[in-house]
């Protein structure tokens, strides 16, 4: 993969991208505390990350077809950029703190589903799949890096200076965009309303079978992850670990989902992540319906690393969807993607969160489990019945409807 120039300076951008994101979300959060001393804003400048997705990613999503992927990619970097500049700016207020930041999310699932799709005409062939695991693997060790280390650039710097930072490494990636990769021609260029073709769009993905239940493969499995994140400060708390104890649980499922698809990335051919995938996914989440054991912290951890080793069912699932997918029409699905994926994720943590109150967290975790394997199962059934070669070909028609 790093052969080919191109994805190297996208691998870059994206490394600054996420980095910089993640300094950006620490220097918000400590920003509002300090100057409000209230939790509730400062969790709420957290869940602006999410809101946003899933109102961004349908109606504005046709501009990833629409417009040439590298322009669109430098002009998203850059609106992020000014955003977060404007966020350093110490005669901004609070009010115009939160609306930046959701203009910041409502930009977000537009970039990474260009991004997204561009991908597969850097990288052609299986190099796409390796590639996108790549990417997906970087952005949690980033994520992990990242908070640790805005964690210790807020000893030395305020946070408006940390947010000047973040604003830096954007324009940084727009940069790498810019001079690294090579302008290509918009998928399906043409006139109309952005939103309404957009909705359209959206509305005709989700209504060819094979999509549909490839979008819900995606999005239901990290819907009921994100319950055991939710919850591991009670849990750990419950156990009496403490501190340490709450960050090993919060690191293990992240860690296996590395080891997974490094793993399946480096030792298995295509042929052999397409078999797996199914049962890897059928599998996923058990380790959680354990949780009904009452298990101690190791025992528990090492269940929740159990859940990450199973993610290598994500690199057959990349193949199957740019395969069903009509290329004019790439861009927008992956931003829908995005969407779906953002949004269900916050979703199933607020609500994960909220039956934490009222039931001990094993048991909320371990209700997680049970529900959402039996939730994938008929998910799983769709996929396998539509990847039939007689009732695969419908995707066909969804790019003759748009055009």
């Amino acid at each position: 993969m790093f052969a080919v120039q191109e994805f190297r300076a996208v691998f870059a951008a994206h490394v600054l991208s996420v980095m910089g994101g993640v300094f950006a979300e620490v220097s918000l959060a400590v920003l509002v505390f300090r100057q409000t001393g209230s939790a509730l804003l400062t969790a709420l400048i957290f869940a602006l990350g999410f809101l946003p997705y899933a109102l961004s990613g349908v109606l504005l999503s046709g501009l990833a077809d629409r417009c040439r992927p590298r322009r669109l990619l430098v002009v998203c970097d850059l609106l992020v950029a000014a955003c977060m500049a404007l966020m350093a700016a110490p005669a901004t207020p609070l009010f115009a703190l939160f609306v930046l930041r959701c203009a910041v999310s409502m930009i977000s699932p537009l970039f990474t589903g260009t991004r997204a799709a561009s991908l597969a005409d850097v990288l052609p062939g299986e190099l796409y799949v390796l590639g996108r695991s790549l990417v997906r693997m970087v952005s949690q060790v980033s994520q992990i890096v990242g908070y640790g280390l805005g964690g210790l650039l807020l000893v030395w710097l305020p946070p408006r200076v940390a947010l000047g930072t973040a604003a830096t490494a954007f324009l940084g990636s727009a940069l790498l965009l810019r001079l690294g990769t090579r302008e290509r021609a918009a998928r399906m260029p043409g006139g109309g309303a952005v939103m309404r073709r957009s909705v359209a769009s959206a509305a005709r993905l989700l209504g060819e079978p094979r999509i549909r239940a490839l979008l819900l493969m995606w999005w239901i499995p990290p819907m009921f992850f994100v319950v055991a994140e939710g919850v591991a400060a009670p849990f750990a708390d419950a156990a009496g670990a403490g501190a340490a104890g709450f960050g090993v649980f919060l690191a293990a499922m992240p860690a296996g989902t590395m080891v997974s698809e490094l793993l399946a990335g480096t030792l298995l051919g295509a042929a052999a992540r397409g078999r797996i995938a199914l049962p890897l996914a059928a599998l996923s989440l058990l380790p959680m319906a354990a949780f009904v054991l009452r298990p101690s912290l190791p025992l528990a951890t090492a269940l929740l690393l159990l859940t990450g080793l199973c993610a290598a069912y994500t690199l057959g699932m990349d193949r199957w969807f740019v395969d069903a997918v009509p290329e004019e029409m790439r861009g927008r699905a992956m931003s829908l993607l995005g969407a779906g994926l953002m949004t269900l994720q916050g979703l199933g943590m607020a609500t994960g969160g909220a039956l934490a109150g009222a039931f001990p967290p094993y048991a909320v975790i371990c209700g997680s489990g049970v529900i959402g394997t039996l939730s994938l199962l008929g998910v799983l059934n769709a996929v396998r019945k539509t990847g039939r070669k007689e009732v695969s070909p419908h995707a066909e028609r969804i790019a003759q409807l748009d055009a």
